[in-house]
């Protein structure tokens, strides 16, 4: 369906695109994840045809972009701020670009019961979107994005603007809509739980290149390199000697995965593999701070030697020491990750 090739984009002397490769297949979700300034939404723009490449090409069903204006190239747009017209009413929006491509009155009609169903707002034609809640605002923007049936749907932070509960609520029906109708959609955004609970694929940027692409498993249990790591949140990472199935580290022996390369290494271990125990077993800690995070508690671990970084813990929400309780720790192979860089 999409395809980037080499695109290149550049503000001055500032490169915002760099020699990127994507391609999404059709019937695909793909969510493009990184932090303001990573290059996610120039590569939307590029896409769409409101900003033009440097160098490379942008291909989709396999023609060349270069030269097609935004109104030709069959894809629909989807913004945070929603951009609805607000002296129209909830009809008068989503049926605009039908109106546009000269549909006629009674199948923009027919399209418009049809969107305001699937996207749950049924007999909303004549509300005025002035009316509407952030929510509702957001489901008639959806509507008239897929109103004339794009082959590819982009959307840049589609819910940015909302309470957490409502965006976790529609990024699950959102998942849903898509796949009943074999929607292609390409999305950005900065919120990695978002990402990960709509996309098939995830990708993430970093100064306009991209560091690694997967499925949201993929990406969150392997993650491919120190920045990828950081950028999701996990921080106890740490410079290591790999030899055999163990690693020396500054927080002592940490074993590594079977047929890990030997020699210099920068190691994650995730939360959930430092392990807690008696303070007369393995690395001696005093426990700093307690998080609760919902199904568990985040547990910020002190080694006693001064010089070894902070360690963050994953702890059951009845099993987290008490603050200033000292505890061993020793660590699991299987949440060890090796990190390219």
């Amino acid at each position: 369906m999409l395809q980037l090739d080499g695109v290149t984009v550049r503000f001055g002397a500032r490169g915002a695109l760099d020699a990127v490769d994507l391609t999404v297949a059709d019937h695909e979700i793909v969510c493009v994840l990184g932090p303001s300034g990573s290059g996610k939404s120039t590569l939307l723009r590029v896409v769409a045809g409101l900003q033009r490449a440097d160098a490379g090409r942008v291909l989709l069903g396999g023609a060349d972009q270069a030269g097609v204006p935004v109104h030709r190239r069959g894809v629909g747009l989807m913004f945070q701020d929603h951009q609805l017209f607000p002296q129209r009413d909830v009809a008068g929006n989503v049926a605009f670009g039908l109106r546009m491509r000269g549909v006629s009155r009674a199948e923009r009609a027919a399209r418009v019961t049809e969107l305001l169903d699937l996207v749950g707002l049924p007999g909303a034609e004549r509300r005025s979107v002035a009316a509407l809640s952030g929510g509702e605002q957001q489901r008639v923007a959806l509507a008239r994005a897929l109103a004339p049936s794009p082959r590819l749907l982009m959307l840049d932070e589609p819910l940015g603007q909302l309470d957490r509960g409502l965006r976790e609520r529609l990024v699950t029906e959102l998942r849903g809509l898509f796949g009943r109708l074999g929607t292609t959609v390409l999305a950005v955004t900065h919120d990695q739980g978002e990402a990960f609970a709509l996309a098939d694929r995830v990708v993430v940027m970093n100064e306009g290149r991209i560091a690694q692409v997967g499925t949201p498993l993929e990406v969150w249990r392997r993650p491919a390199s120190e920045f990828v790591a950081r950028f999701l949140g996990f921080d106890n990472v740490v410079a290591a000697t790999v030899s055999g199935e163990a690693a020396d580290t500054v927080w002592g022996k940490v074993p590594v995965p079977a047929d890990t390369p030997e020699g210099a290494a920068r190691l994650l271990v995730r939360p959930a593999g430092v392990q807690l125990g008696d303070p007369a077993d393995g690395l001696r800690c005093t426990v700093q701070g307690r998080t609760f995070r919902g199904h568990h508690v985040a547990v910020l671990l002190r080694p006693d030697d001064a010089a070894a970084p902070l360690l963050e813990a994953e702890c059951a929400l009845r099993a987290a020491p008490d603050e200033g309780a000292a505890v061993g720790v020793t660590f699991a192979a299987d949440e060890v990750v090796v990190l390219s860089g």
